[in-house]
């Protein structure tokens, strides 16, 4: 049976264990690499080691960053009455690359997944309601970002039950209680009704818009 060299059977195992790469692009992209000349691989490799180095996360929304706060939250520019809570860092960037939103965020660090261990104590929640509770954060909208998947709709009504709760204690104290959103989905650019799942056209139709 013919064997691969040993090191460039190491990089194919390790990169086959990165998420979304099979066994044959894991292969493919080894090869690659194989045919570059040293000065790129040394690049890529010093890049892959001093991933870690100079991040940290910052301790006001959680965001991926390299002060600590954050950019965002240091910017005066932007409405820090609005926080959208989103799952990952990548997710906040995806939204404020759209030049749409000019909130803040807060990064809840996952999903909730009881079949995975993952409940409340393991996301960035209590932060979240220490936050909203902070009268001086002067937060007066919550913006619900999660991904629409199971787990990410029973994050998001975990959510809206908590700050439901919040608001109740607000308004008793005679203070404006705080809105709650959840961004709209729908069907995509290019996409068939004919295709669409039900919940997707079920959350079509409900975000509708007057045209």
């Amino acid at each position: 049976m013919l064997k691969l060299p040993h090191s460039l059977q190491r990089l194919i195992n390790e990169l086959n264990r990165l998420p979304g790469i099979g066994p044959k692009t894991a292969q493919r992209l080894a090869f690659y690499l194989l045919k570059k000349d040293n000065i790129d691989i040394s690049n890529l490799s010093s890049a892959i080691a001093n991933i870690k180095q100079g991040i940290v996360f910052c301790s006001v929304c959680g965001l991926m960053s390299e002060s600590d706060p954050c950019n965002i939250d240091k910017d005066p520019k932007r409405d820090h009455s609005v926080v959208c809570v989103v799952e990952e860092t990548l997710d906040a960037q995806a939204l404020d690359k759209t030049g749409e939103y000019n909130g803040v965020f807060h990064i809840l660090g996952g999903v909730l997944n009881p079949l995975e261990g993952i409940g409340p104590e393991q996301l960035s929640i209590q932060k979240l309601v220490d936050r909203i509770k902070n009268h001086e954060s002067g937060i007066k909208e919550i913006i619900i970002a999660t991904n629409p998947s199971l787990e990410g709709e029973t994050t998001a009504m975990h959510l809206a039950k908590l700050i439901r709760g919040i608001n109740q204690e607000i308004t008793k104290s005679g203070n404006q209680e705080i809105k709650v959103s959840r961004i709209a989905r729908g069907l995509p650019m290019g996409g068939d009704l004919e295709y669409a799942d039900d919940i997707t056209l079920m959350r079509a139709l409900e975000g509708r818009r007057e045209y």
